[in-house]
Parts: C-alpha cells; sequence; structure tokens
C-alpha cells in the first residue's frame, strides 16, 4: 500500500516562514531544518520509514536512544535498533552514556563499522532511574564530566558530526544548558538541540521558548535546535521566528501524526500551512489507512505480524484522538493481533468522519512537575566529576 504523502492535519495560521538557511550538521544539509526527536519504542525504523515517506525524504529522523554500554556489548536488541532501511541518509544515532571511555568505545565502533553516519548524545531525559545516577538532564550539572563525554565522543568520531540533545537543567535553581552550550562549542559538538523544560517540569507545563532564544545568542558559533510544545507547523514557523532557532526537533507532536513532517516541509521549506494548494485535513479513512501501513511497517521488521500489531497498539490512541471511537471498539483494537483484525475493525468505524476539532495539542506523556531524583550529594558541586556505576546506564529514553 502507498502512503498518500499529501496527508496533512489543517493549518492553524497563514505565516510566512522565518527567512533561514539550510541547516548544517558537519557535512549533511538538512532541509527544512526539521529533526524527528529519538524516543524509545517509537522512532524505530518503521516509524522513521513512515515519517519519511510523508516528508518526501527530507529532514533529519534520528534513531531511538541507544545505551553504549550496551552498544559495545552488542546487544542483540541493541544491534537491531541501530539498523537503518537503506533508503536512510544520513543515517542518525542517538547515544546514551555516563562514561566517557565508555562513549569513545561507542562512538569509535560506530566510526570503524560504519554504523552510522552522525551521532546524537543524549543529555536530556528526566525520568527518575535515569538521573538518580546521575545520568540524562541530571549529567550537565557535573561540567566537568559533561566536558570529559564529549570530549572522548568528538575525539573518537573522526568526520563523523557530534551533537547533543539538553534541557535547561535540572530545576530552576540549577540552570545548566548556558553552561552546557559553551562547553559543547569547545569540545566541538557540531550542533546543539535545547528541549526548553528542566527535568523538573518533566513533560508539564509549557516550554520555554525564550531559553532556546538565550541559548543561540550564548553559542552563535553553532547552530542551536528548539524543542518543546510543537504540535503542528504554525508551531514550529512561529518558534524559529521568535527565537532565531536554527532549526526544531519534533517529539511527541508526531505522535499518531507521522504526516506532519510533510506539513513541515511545506512550512518551513515553500509556504506556510495552508498556503498554495496545501492538502485537505485528513478523514478517518485516510489515517485508517496510515495506520495498518504502520502495523505492517512493524511486522515486517520484527519478522512477525501478530508482534508488529501488538508493538502498534501503543499508537492507537494518538491515532484515533478526537475521532468517534466506542469504548467497544477501542478495547477491541487495544486487543487486536493480526492485520486483519485490526484492518476489520478500523473499516467498522465511519470513514468519513472529519478531522476532528481541537485534535492537534499535547500527547503522549504529559506528567507535572516533580522533585528530580538525584544521587546522594549530587548539587554538593557542579565541578567534582563524579565516578558513576555500570548500572547508571539505562535503556529508557527521553528528553
Amino acid at each position: 500500500m502507498t502512503v498518500d504523502a499529501t496527508l496533512a492535519p489543517p493549518a492553524t495560521g497563514t505565516s510566512a516562514p522565518p527567512a533561514t538557511g539550510a541547516l548544517r550538521i558537519g557535512p549533511h544539509t538538512v532541509w527544512p531544518p526539521v529533526v524527528l526527536a529519538p524516543m524509545a519504542g517509537i522512532t524505530n525504523a518503521p516509524f522513521r520509514t513512515l515519517c519519511r515517506e510523508f516528508s518526501g525524504g527530507k529532514g533529519l529522523f534520528v534513531s531511538e536512544m541507544i545505551t553504549t554500554r550496551a552498544l559495545v556489548e552488542r546487544n542483540d536488541k541493541t544491534m537491531q535498533l541501530i539498523h537503518f532501511d537503506a533508503t536512510e541518509t544520513p543515517r542518525s544515532i542517538q547515544l546514551y552514556g555516563v562514561d566517557p571511555a565508555t562513549v569513545g568505545k561507542a562512538v569509535r565502533m560506530i566510526v570503524d563499522e560504519d554504523l552510522a553516519d552522525h551521532v546524537d548524545l543524549n543529555f536530556g531525559c528526566p525520568v527518575p532511574k535515569v538521573t538518580r545516577k546521575g545520568g540524562g538532564s541530571a549529567l550537565p550539572f557535573k561540567r566537568n564530566l559533561l566536558r570529559a563525554i564529549l570530549r572522548e565522543a568528538v575525539g573518537s568520531a573522526g568526520d563523523l558530526p557530534v551533537t547533543i540533545k539538553m534541557r535547561k537543567g535540572i530545576d530552576d535553581d540549577h540552570l545548566t544548558y548556558l553552561d552546557a552550550g559553551r562547553i559543547a562549542v569547545e569540545e566541538g559538538v557540531t550542533a546543539v538541540a535545547l528541549h526548553g523544560r528542566t527535568a523538573a517540569q518533566h513533560y508539564g507545563g509549557t516550554a520555554d521558548w525564550d531559553a532556546i532564544a538565550r541559548l543561540k545568542e550564548h553559542v552563535p558559533e553553532i547552530p542551536v535546535l528548539g524543542n518543546g510544545d510543537i504540535w503542528c507547523a504554525e508551531d514550529a514557523v512561529r518558534m524559529m521566528r521568535e527565537t532565531g532557532c536554527d532549526g526544531v526537533v519534533v517529539g511527541r507532536g508526531c505522535l499518531g501524526r507521522p504526516w506532519l513532517f510533510g506539513d513541515l516541509v511545506a512550512a518551513l521549506g515553500s509556504g506556510a500551512p495552508g498556503e498554495g494548494g496545501a492538502p485537505a485535513a485528513p478523514r478517518f479513512g485516510e489515517v485508517a489507512a496510515v495506520m495498518r501501513r504502520h502495523a505492517e511497517l512493524l511486522g515486517l521488521w520484527l519478522g512477525d505480524e501478530a508482534r508488529g500489531v501488538v508493538d502498534f497498539r501503543k499508537h492507537v490512541p494518538w491515532y484515533t484522538k478526537g475521532f468517534s471511537v466506542g469504548s467497544d471498539v477501542r478495547r477491541a483494537l487495544a486487543m487486536a493481533s493480526s492485520l486483519a483484525e485490526l484492518s476489520e475493525l478500523l473499516e467498522s468505524l465511519d470513514q468519513s468522519q472529519p478531522w476532528p476539532a481541537h485534535a492537534d495539542g499535547p500527547r503522549g506523556r504529559t506528567a507535572p512537575g516533580k522533585r528530580v531524583v538525584l544521587p546522594d550529594g549530587w548539587l554538593d558541586d557542579p565541578y567534582a566529576c563524579a565516578a558513576l556505576s555500570e548500572d547508571a546506564e539505562s535503556a529508557t529514553s527521553g528528553g
């Protein structure tokens, strides 16, 4: 089945796109300057394929977060996650690590075995089981540890560009993003992406786009990408105009909306959403076709149709948000185990349903602020290079 790459949600505005040049990530030109954010269990090869189909191959699509220790140890699941389709270029891997030596080994492995064309490092994950070990969004507080990791990564990368994704800091009393941005520049990082929230905010509240603007002013030497609260193409246009950032990173906004990347291409590449003959908002029948395609791709990737459909179940609430889907059908969709069963359930619904009003907006994790769990004494000295235990690495992604 061929997905209609013109499928797009309704426009929310008609502002002209900001004046901007192509995003440069080392030797790679990314236009429009749009990046798919790594999300655990989401941004696997099938989902990246779907997003690329809608964008016409334009943009940068990053893998799920890969733990450096698991990569070096050649964990079977990890080795599957780093597989890229032959059409993916550039191939982009996000790594998570807390030990400079292990990060260096992982990057050298990527270079020596030609596993990717770009390496991104995760310093944004706010999940408690990560921060309590000093990883993710907790790590940039330790400035010298951050510097050591970046130095190993960049020094091991050769010609491969290294970028980072981070948050504002641990909480409003422990902001780290400006120091981290300066360290990144000094250590040869190619670009930085900032999620405009602290770890304490988790995914609640509103992203602070002003912080993205401040970071751009603070590190004019390298591209700065903005992340947070991009739910439609107009949000991306507005973020770039208001902050002066060089590109956008889209995470939860594309959950159940892979066609958002087509809308972003239209908005940032050739005019604003709603102009120039932009496609009409999808009806449910079109959305259902994308759902079947997504489940099919997962089955092919996993080598088992039933496993693919089971893995797809978590996407159902995002795709169907706002549409009229009865509770019985919702329960059945959450238990579907074959493509035939999934198709039958989707076909039982009204295919002509128009795109729901207010269907766009927060999706995925929306947990409010909470206390950040940190190692004992973590905040005592921002420059002490803490020794972290081996179990500080986790397979949980986010940021």
